[in-house]
This record gives structure tokens, sequence and C-alpha cells, in this order.
């Protein structure tokens, strides 16, 4: 055998092998064969634990690029479904549309839809998809029977593990029957509401034992919203059709009507390219205030008359409140704000219909932001997280994970952190107070070109330290803006500035265990819902510096007078010693020094221009005479 064959293949980067596996969007299997490949070559240790780690970054990032193609699906599939909803033409066609992406975006075996008939009293079965077996797809059912009979008097979502061992719900032998003809383990049933009445019931089912996750449970429940919108719009248009078949006056009313359907068309096409192009809330107010001849505001919840939200939610329908019309913006059981049409009392329904489906086409934008903050809320997170946790991170590969959220890791910064202050009625509204602080943190540290995480029960933020700035006026100024975001007071306390952090991630945890001191100390000092570091403290700054700046202090407290005396040639700082030493007495101290007492007092006038002229008070005389004798102690050799 030759020479060559026995050298190993030529080195490639561990970032190289994994990219491509990456760029292919091989199988997880695959991600091992590099590391299995370098062991069986014989490659050093250190080849291996790099392709190692390498291994672990690609799969996170193929773990978020999946969830991300996921999440895009499940709104593209609303979207279409939103965009099938305005055009209505065919109500079998939605349906099934419905129930088809619901199968499949949830990756379930079946998926059916079930819809209450009240002229039997009982239940059908409506369409299926994936189903196998004639017995379950002709199944009717009494009302009240089985986990959709569950489902509707609970109006709430359901879901089994092992349906035949549930004993939650009432079992009959025609049901059972028919599941069993199917072969089904596990079922999420959700209603299908139109006000306050269930219609039907939307299922997700599998031939096998799964737990079904709170956001595949949400995500069922926003096609049977938009199922039952399908199924309300086909009943209005059905009303109508018979309206105009039993009216006389045909001709006038369907010239009426033709009017305001032609306007609801109208709003329908708008909001359905306000979605395709990605338009924001006040694009959809914007339209439909033109659709309706009036203005149409969205509101926060909180800026909505309650009472009219909740009798506007109980019915299923935009409510009048006084010479306005009110229609909620929702997600499941969500409020996310309201449609205001101001000044508008009289409204007819395809008018009403139209300013409530504009509130859930609103409601659909406000997810697809919500879910994209949170996106890079996370991502902003966890590089956080890695700076204060993992120091062994390579610097180029910290700075390349900052510039993609327009961070720069080589400005300086300033590590601050923010707790809230005042009590909580419960665990819960604790809960959502914090979850509130960290949105408003991730938005402010996005805003700043910063970073924000979670963390001891308050929330870590990494903003730049602007040109002229200090650390105590972005202390304030974040706690004010937090404050202000979240309505209840917020404490933040900030570390001294930073640099160069990606070659020194390690700086960044020992930042922010000053900056909790500095917390602290407000705490302590009753200065809830302000802002500060380590510097405003004088020489409590010391305690609470995570480096114990002595310098830095010395510097702060009698700088000015050690710089005069370098410059003039002076001996303003030995006088300021001996007077301390004398007891702060000009007499005594033009003793020690053995010049005129009109001397001393000349020489105490020029340290009061330095120093200020409170230098002499309690507190500043303590700092002062602590910074002469750190000076000392730093420099034996000094006076």
């Amino acid at each position: 055998m030759s020479r060559d064959h026995l050298q190993p293949a030529p080195l490639r980067s561990p970032e190289a092998s994994y990219l491509e596996l990456l760029a292919r969007d091989a199988s997880v299997e695959a991600y091992e064969q590099p590391v299995l490949l370098a062991r069986a070559e014989g490659r050093t240790a250190e080849r291996i634990a790099a392709l190692e780690q390498a291994r672990l970054l690609a799969l996170r990032v193929r773990a978020e690029l999946e969830g991300r193609r996921r999440r895009e699906a499940e709104l593209s599939a609303l979207f279409e479904t939103a965009h099938d909803l305005a055009g209505l033409r065919d109500l079998d066609a939605v349906l099934q549309a419905i129930v088809q992406r619901a199968r499949s975006l949830l990756g379930t075996d079946v998926a059916y839809l079930t819809l209450n008939d009240p002229t039997h009293d009982d239940t059908y079965m409506r369409v299926t998809e994936g189903s196998v077996s004639a017995r379950f797809q002709q199944l009717r059912l009494g009302l009240g029977e089985g986990l959709g009979g569950l489902v509707a008097q609970t109006t709430r979502p359901y879901v089994t593990d092992d349906y035949f061992q549930d004993a939650r719900f009432q079992h009959t032998l025609t049901i059972d029957a028919g599941v069993r003809d199917e072969g089904l383990v596990a079922i999420l049933g959700v209603p299908l509401m139109l006000g306050p009445h269930v219609i039907g019931v939307l299922f997700a089912a599998d031939r096998r034992a799964r737990v079904f996750e709170r956001a595949q449970i949400a995500l069922l429940g926003s096609f049977a919203a938009l199922a039952a919108a399908a199924i309300d719009t086909a009943n209005l248009l059905g009303e109508t059709r018979a309206a105009l078949a039993g009216l006389e006056r045909a001709n006038e009313i369907i010239r009426d009507r033709s009017a305001v359907i032609e306007r609801a068309s109208d709003v329908h096409d708008r909001l359905a390219e306000l979605v395709l192009r990605g338009g924001g809330v006040h694009d959809v107010a914007a339209a439909v205030s033109e659709v309706l001849d009036g203005t149409v505001e969205f509101t926060d919840t909180g800026a909505a008359p309650p009472e009219a939200l909740k009798a506007s939610r109980a019915e299923g329908h935009a409510v009048r409140h006084g010479r306005d019309w009110i229609a909620p913006v929702a997600a499941g059981g969500e409020l996310l704000g309201a449609l205001v049409l101001r000044g508008h009392p009289g409204l007819d329904p395809v008018d009403q219909r139209t300013l409530e489906r504009a509130a859930m086409v609103t409601s659909l934008l406000l997810l697809a932001r919500r879910s994209a903050a949170e996106a890079e809320q996370r991502v902003r997170g966890e590089l956080l997280d890695d700076l204060l946790d993992a120091r062994d991170r390579d610097p180029r590969l910290l700075r390349e994970r900052a510039a993609r959220l327009h961070a720069d890791l080589a400005a300086t910064h300033v590590v601050l952190a923010a707790r809230l202050d005042g009590p909580a009625a419960d665990a819960d509204e604790e809960a959502a107070a914090r979850r509130r602080l960290g949105a408003a943190a991730s938005h402010l540290a996005a805003t700043r070109q910063g970073l924000a995480a979670a963390r001891d029960g308050g929330t870590v933020l990494l903003l730049p330290l602007g040109t002229g700035g200090s650390a105590t006026e972005v202390a304030r100024r974040t706690a004010h803006d937090l404050g202000a975001a979240v309505r209840q007071p917020v404490t933040v306390g900030a570390s001294a500035p930073v640099t160069d952090l990606a070659v020194h991630p390690e700086a960044v945890a020992a930042a922010y265990t000053e900056g909790r001191r500095c917390l602290d100390a407000l705490h302590l000092l009753g200065r809830a819902g302000d802002g500060a570091a380590a510097e405003d403290f004088g020489f409590l700054g010391l305690l609470l510096a995570g480096d114990r700046d002595v310098a830095g202090f010395v510097d702060r407290t009698v700088g000015p007078v050690v710089t005069y005396d370098e410059r003039r040639g002076t001996d303003l700082l030995h006088t300021l010693d001996a007077y301390f030493a004398c007891g702060m007495s000009p007499a005594r101290t033009k003793d020690a020094l053995h010049v005129h007492v009109n001397t001393v007092a000349q020489r105490l006038e020029r340290v009061g221009r330095l120093l200020g002229t409170d230098w002499q008070t309690p507190a500043r005389a303590l700092e002062i005479q602590l910074a002469l004798r750190l000076r000392q102690l730093a420099a034996p050799g000094r006076r």
C-alpha cells in the first residue's frame, strides 16, 4: 500500500461540513457522520471536540429553522383560509379546506368536523379527512354524548390521550363502535362558536397515543373560529337569498343589498391584499374606514369600554355603544384590543359583519407580529444568556450573531439588572407582570440595538453607551421607560461601562453581578423605581463595583486637587491631609505646616473651588478622607 493511502483526508473546518448538511436539509442522523468519520480517521481530540460543538450548534440552527418553517406554514394556512372566507362561494369547499389544513399542520391521521342538527336534536358528521371507515363517516349521535358532547357542554377544548380509557365523557355503543372501527386513540376537540352558542366541534385524532401541545390546541381553535365564521357567512347569505325571494319589491332590495355586498366584497378584497403584502393593524382600520364611510380605530384593551367588550364577546358580534360600534379583536380566549367605528349609530347587518371580519383579520395580523417579535426576543435572549453563562464562545461567532441583531459587541456597553417593584395580588398576576417586563425590555433592547433576557426573577439588559453618556443616565432612562411600559415601578441597577465583549464575554457576567449589587442597594436605600450605577454611591460604590475601582474613586473624589498640584507645583493635597489630621482646625493646621494661618485659609479656599462648596459637610469630608487614605495606601512613598 502506498504512503498516499495512509494519509488522512484533508482537514475541513468543522462548520463547513455542517453548513453543507444544513444547506441540503439533511436528516438528524446525518449530523453524526462527520464526528464518526473523524474518529475513524484518528483525528485529534481537539478536532473531534470542535466537530461535536459544531454539530450541536448546527442541530440548534436546524431545529430553529424547522420551527420557523412550521410557524410560517401555520400562518400561511390561516391567511389562505381567511382569504377563502373573504371570497366565500362554496361552504363545503371552505370547510373541507379547513379540515385538510388542520390535519396537515397538526400531523394527525384523521381530522373531522361535526355540526349540530336542531331539527333532529342530534349531531352529525359534516366533513372528514383521512377517515377509512364508512360507519365513522356516517355517525349521528345525540347531543351531549362522547368527547364532542363534553366540548359542547363546557365550550372549551378537550383532549384525550386514550379515548377508551377516559371516563370524563359519556360513552355510547354507537360512538365507541365508530371510533373503534376507525382505530382512533388520541382525540382533540375544539368548539365551533357563534356567539355564546356551540354549533359543532372540530376534531383532530391519531390512531396512536399522543400528547397534543398547547400551540397545536390554539391552532385548531383558530381553524374552528374560521370554520364558524364560514358557516355564519353562509347562513347570512342564505338568509339574504330567502328574504330576497320572499319579498315583493325584489328589485329594490336587490339594488340595496348589492351596494352593501359590493362594499363588503371591496373591504374583503382590501383586507386580503393587506394580509398578503404584510400590512399593519392601522392599515386595516384605514381600509375599513373608507368602505364604511366612517372613522375606524384600533384601541388597546384598556382604552375600550369594558361593558361593550363584554357584551360583544358574549354575543359574538359587534355591538353599539352610544354613537359608536365596538368589535373585539381576540385570538382564542385572549382579548388583544378592539376596533371602534366612531360616530356611526346606524349600521346594517352586512356592514356590521364587515367590521367583525376586519376585527378577525386584525387579530391574525397581531398574532403574526407577536410570533415574529417572540422569535426575535428568543434569539436576543439566547445570545445574552450565552454571554452571561458561557466563557468559551468563539469571538467571531458572537460578533456575527450580534450583527444579525444589529448589535455591536465592540462598542462600549452597560449591563443593567431590572426588577419590578410593587405588590402582586397572586402568583398569576406576578407571572403576568414579569412577562410584561420581559416584553418591554426586549422591545427596548431592540430599539436601542442591545440585548435582553429574563433572569433571577427580573430582567437583564445589555445596552450600548452613547458618546458622552454615563451608566447612571442609562439606568435612570431605562427605569423610566420600563416603568412607563409596564405601568408599574421598575428599579434598575447598572454596571460600569464594559467593552470588547466578543473577546471578553466573562466581563458580562461580572458586570451583571455589579448591576445586581446596585439594584439591591437601591432597595435597601428605599429608592424603588429609580435607576443608578455604582459611581452614584460614593465610597459605597467601592463595595458595589465588581472590580473595586479604587483608582477611579480616588480620582472622582480628590482628582481636581491632585491635578492642580501637579500643574502648579502647589501642596494643596498635603494641606488638606494636615487639615483633617488636626481635626479641621485652621489654627492647629498652621502649626503642623509651619505656615501663617492666612496661608492655610487661602489654600482651603482654593480646595473649596476645586471640590465644591460642600466639601466640608460630614458626608463629603468622610469620602475625601477615605480617598486620601486610599491614595496613601496605594503609594506608600507619597505624603
